[in-house]
């Protein structure tokens, strides 16, 4: 299996090779930046009907945070296309952030369709960096598929924690990578470094859940799915439904949210600790 990643990686490598040479040159990049929002909108629009329920359950938890103003300062990292605004609740007051400046006529289009959201502004920033955000200005942060493509989740946690206000929550849902030693991890890691191209820096094998585990939330709390699209097998699993992160306040308790029982699909050894400790 070891020998078998590199021979497959360079067979991909010159299937692909025009794409290849056209990163090594700088050309892709500008290239990709432009064109991956309509890809995203395509995808999102599928992807969002198969988890339409799962996606509901989840931000439904939303409404119990807002204050006595019911509303709900809420910041979407990586925003893409806006693909979440119609399941957020109403009284939310939505900051968008994205490094693509090319997503923003999407955000424009679907803040339009999503009349019961109030659309505050949309930042272009890379998720380490959200320095225009003031410490403690957001009740919640929603990240959904980003956390595969950033240069550093632990920057962006450390970003996320600093933003969130006491009490505040992060809703997230990742894909990360299947458990070593499967035919699946093998494709994972012999498509990896063609599609970190094509999905603008997506990183197929990367253990998201320890990045969250690591960062010192008050609160952990995953819950691990198949794919929502039966292609991408490679994409597999998803931690998701019900997950969120409370930050901590410097004093006193936390504000936390019910939470459903923890239920994994995957073998034990592949349940964080975190996860064993909450089911207990």
């Amino acid at each position: 299996m070891d020998i078998l990643v590199p021979l497959l990686q360079l067979l991909v490598l010159l299937l692909t090779l025009p794409l290849h040479l056209m990163a090594l040159l700088g050309c892709w990049q500008p290239l990709c930046k432009s064109y991956f929002p309509y890809l995203m909108a395509v995808l999102t629009s599928k992807s969002n009907r198969k988890m339409e329920s799962k996606k509901r359950e989840l931000f439904s938890q939303i409404k119990g945070l807002t204050g006595a103003s019911g509303k709900v300062d809420l910041l979407e990292l990586g925003c893409g296309t806006g693909a979440n605004f119609q399941f957020y609740p109403p009284g939310c007051r939505v900051t968008c952030l994205d490094p693509n400046p090319h997503f923003e006529k999407f955000l424009t289009k679907s803040m339009a369709e999503n009349r019961h959201l109030q659309y505050e502004r949309f930042v272009v920033a890379p998720g380490e960096d959200m320095r225009e955000l003031a410490d403690g200005s957001m009740d919640v942060v929603v990240c959904t598929l980003v956390l595969c493509s950033v240069q550093s989740p632990r920057k962006v946690l450390q970003e996320v924690q600093r933003v969130l206000r006491p009490g505040g929550v992060l809703f997230f849902w990742e894909h990360v990578t299947e458990p070593h030693g499967s035919w699946a991890f093998t494709w994972q890691q012999v498509l990896e470094p063609t599609w970190k191209h094509i999905g603008d820096g997506c990183c197929l094998t990367r253990e998201t859940w320890k990045d969250l585990e690591n960062a010192q939330f008050s609160k952990v709390q995953m819950e691990r799915h198949p794919p929502s699209l039966q292609v991408a097998t490679c994409w597999a699993p998803h931690h998701g439904k019900g997950c969120q992160i409370t930050f901590p306040k410097p004093q006193g308790t936390h504000l936390l949210l019910p939470q459903p029982p923890i239920r994994t699909s995957h073998p034990p050894a592949y349940v964080s600790s975190t996860e064993r400790d909450l089911a207990e």
